[in-house]
């Protein structure tokens, strides 16, 4: 049977918050009978958008990552229900029942991404359900995906190992695989938020004039073992990407009109380099 995913590509999010506010508008104020009941004003982010800043200067980065229930295929949350206070449909979508879940405040700590969370007024969890209520109403896609100015999320009902398929040609990641939960909310361009990289920028001294270096070969080697190869731009500037963090010695080799120039670097984190000197 055909199952809810979304796919959210961190590419392309720029922290408009139209998911956020798209949630708030459908829940803050309004009861959803069989679905939820009406979402506290403050407090809830039933969609959370985290941000993480790497580098440094001229050559940093910034990336926004839309954060949800992941309607895992095997969620915990369901497992640690002891009277149907969370299920899941035939579709995926997994529901927190707003009778049975009154007062069950410990399935709050059932979602090991922390994307359950609890209504003091109410005394009920809550959490983002896919707007499934809007999707049996005839909706083609949740309100986020609806809203979304940029196509950064995206919704689609498949079979799962159409979905795996899917998953493997366009390099689809979930977040944390580790607690073997099996989430339906897939990220494209996940290296932006959760990996490192090394950048600079290549300046040759002429004659005692120091200008950018565009068209400088730019090597980089682990470990004495050859990682990528870059051309500089015409700001002389280059980037290697999707490296992991802490992840040892890094050697540079830059080339520019037959001079050379070498840097070694432990890599903890992204790091800018900043102007790198070849002298022609």
């Amino acid at each position: 049977m055909s199952k809810w995913n979304l796919i959210v590509d961190v590419e392309r999010c720029e922290n408009c918050n139209n998911c956020f506010l798209a949630d708030k508008d459908e829940y803050c104020g309004n009861d959803f009978p069989g679905y939820t009941a009406e979402q506290p004003r403050h407090g809830h982010r039933w969609i959370d958008i985290k941000r993480r800043e790497r580098g440094s200067g001229s050559l940093i980065d910034v990336a926004y990552m839309p954060t949800m229930c992941n309607q895992c295929q095997d969620p915990t949350c369901v497992k640690m229900a002891q009277n149907g206070e969370i299920y899941q449909r035939e579709d995926g979508i997994v529901i927190i029942d707003p009778i049975k879940a009154k007062g069950a405040k410990r399935l709050v700590k059932s979602c090991p991404y922390g994307h359950i969370w609890w209504n003091e007024e109410l005394e009920l969890p809550q959490k983002w359900f896919f707007d499934a209520h809007l999707l049996d109403s005839g909706w083609k896609e949740p309100r986020c995906v609806q809203s979304c100015a940029t196509g950064a999320l995206t919704s689609i009902k498949i079979d799962d190992d159409k979905m795996a398929d899917k998953a493997k040609q366009e390099n689809l990641e979930v977040l944390e695989p580790e607690h073997n939960t099996k989430p339906r909310i897939w990220y494209k361009n996940l290296y932006r938020f959760n990996s490192e990289h090394i950048a600079g920028s290549v300046v040759v001294n002429t004659n005692g004039i120091v200008d950018c270096a565009e068209g400088a070969t730019v090597t980089l080697y682990c470990d004495g073992t050859k990682v990528a190869e870059q051309t500089t731009d015409f700001f002389g500037d280059f980037k290697f990407d999707e490296l992991a963090a802490n992840s040892g010695s890094y050697q540079l080799e830059i080339t520019f009109n037959e001079h050379a120039y070498k840097h070694t670097l432990e890599l903890t984190q992204s790091i800018n380099l900043g102007a790198l000197l070849v002298n022609a």
